[in-house]
């Protein structure tokens, strides 16, 4: 077949995918002053289709829904074939998606052209990321997501834009090739058992590697993955990428594609390497732990607000890698729960930020003081966030890190207790974080507060947050239902494994 064939009818999610890419197009030739209602417009279509997919979405059935099979001709005889579906794992991701840029594409107001084109691209390869069932389409997808970012931080960023967004791309795709090779050689695996090549995840499930490779094929998806979250000590592009990148790029970076690496970890390497996931158990444990610890203790030290709450992101992704590596449900439905949670309220600590440097110019915490005099309403949306970010009950982040912390307790009682640590560490850089900008003597130029535009974004995000917080059933439901599945069926694999 020369052509692409979906089945079944519904192509939902292929609409999903490649509407925004697709609209983006228009927007190359297109004046600021339209790009925006446009972008607007094409982000809340896509809103709402993927609001549409969780009504239709069964949340009692732990198997793929959604799914489309779609034949690209020669390819099909190399396994390259088009496979997407949705489970509770992803369908969340693919929610948070485009929740996520429908506020950045409302909040830009410089180079909308420009940002709102990449915004739209960016979203269109992450649905393509968080459905793709084909490893090599993922991987497409999850290496070509790398150029609009690297697009908004080296033309749109501060400081040192340039070397920040080529040291992002540079560690991330050459980490990616790894990987790359990793899903080269399982397809050649099945291709000497089966007689044919495939990288469908359900076709490599369904053969083991030689032990010789075994550690190795799962080490190089592991430094790919690694990279992405990022697992110290794959960190050091973080503070130049999520400093230097505009508001926007720090919240597409600290919401969205961080929690790539760790999607592919619960969608293919738990599936694909139980054995090693739980022969490593320890040192990888170790490593998210140092990672909750030490990213923490450096978001303590921080003078600038978005390096320190880059350095948060990646100590509270520690805390859904310790729920994963707890190999059971109520960790890894914790994971996933903390995932979607720090991707609400890191975008809104991010685009909290943006405010201040939009009107200051700068975003040290030197340069702010006494805020709460002259912006009572954004110090009070800054406190929800920072206390959010906490941890507070009654928030989503309270849910996510709680059921994480819990899975990981039955797993190794000890070391949970370790991983509490980001909660006091979490409390100390924020709270310290808001007596310095936001109490004290006034300065003297005053600034104004927040617009109502900025007001109908941020709080969106909160009363998300807040929401998810009190009553996280709607989430719970459907992301436990598939965490379920997902780990009987990585020890069922544990069974057969030599």
């Amino acid at each position: 077949m020369d052509y692409l064939q979906l089945v079944p009818s519904s192509h939902l999610l292929s609409l999903l995918i490649f509407l925004p890419m697709v609209a983006a197009l228009p927007l190359l030739g297109m004046p600021d002053r339209h790009a925006k209602g446009y972008g607007v417009l094409v982000a809340f279509v896509e809103l709402c289709l993927t609001l549409w997919l969780w009504a239709l979405f069964d949340p009692t059935q732990a198997s793929m829904q959604f799914e489309e099979v779609g034949y690209l001709g020669f390819l099909e005889s190399y396994g390259i074939s088009y496979h997407v579906g949705v489970d509770g794992i992803s369908l969340f991701l693919l929610v948070l998606s485009a929740l996520v840029i429908f506020l950045c594409v409302l909040y830009v107001r410089a180079h909308q052209q420009a940002m709102i084109t990449a915004l739209l691209l960016v979203e269109g390869m992450l649905m393509g990321v968080f459905s793709a069932l084909n490893l090599i389409f993922f991987y497409v997808f999850w290496e070509v997501s790398l150029l609009p970012v690297l697009y908004m931080i080296g033309r749109f960023g501060v400081g040192r834009r340039l070397y920040s967004g080529l040291k992002f791309f540079l560690y991330t795709f050459v980490a990616s090739l790894f990987m790359l090779l990793g899903i080269l050689y399982c397809g050649y695996v099945y291709a000497s058992v089966a007689g044919g090549w495939s990288f469908d995840l359900y076709s490599l499930t369904q053969v083991i590697l030689p032990e010789h490779a075994r550690l190795w094929v799962a080490l190089a998806f592991f430094v790919g993955i690694a990279v992405k979250i990022p697992i110290v000590p794959f960190h050091s592009w973080l503070p130049h990428a999520y400093g230097n990148a505009p508001i926007v790029g720090s919240v597409v970076l600290a919401a969205l594609l961080s929690k790539m690496g760790t999607y592919a970890l619960l969608r293919f390497f738990m599936p694909l390497f139980p054995d090693i996931l739980l022969s490593f158990s320890e040192p990888l444990c170790v490593l998210a732990l140092l990672m909750v610890i030490y990213a923490g203790w450096l978001a303590c030290a921080q003078h600038e607000m978005k390096r320190l709450v880059a350095y948060s992101s990646m100590s509270h992704m520690g805390v859904a890698l310790v729920g994963i590596y707890a190999f059971n449900t109520t960790g890894v439905a914790g994971a996933l729960f903390t995932m979607i949670s720090h991707g609400l309220v890191s975008s809104a600590l991010f685009l909290l930020i943006g405010v201040l440097v939009s009107r200051q110019g700068s975003s040290k915490i030197s340069a702010f003081k006494g805020l709460a005099h002259c912006m009572p309403t954004y110090a009070t949306f800054f406190m929800i966030v920072a206390l959010a970010n906490v941890g507070l009950p009654l928030t989503s982040a309270f849910v996510g890190e709680f059921l994480s912390l819990l899975g990981f307790f039955a797993h190794a009682p000890v070391l949970a207790f370790v991983a509490g640590i980001t909660i006091i560490l979490s409390a100390i850089y924020m709270l310290t974080l808001y007596k310095r900008v936001f109490f004290g003597a006034p300065q003297k130029r005053l600034l104004g507060d927040l617009s109502w535009g900025q007001k109908g974004v941020l709080g969106a995000l909160i009363a998300t947050i807040i929401f998810f917080g009190i009553y996280p059933k709607p989430l719970l439901n459907p992301i436990e239902t598939s965490a379920q599945a997902l780990v009987q069926n990585a020890k069922a694999r544990l069974s057969v494994s030599p």
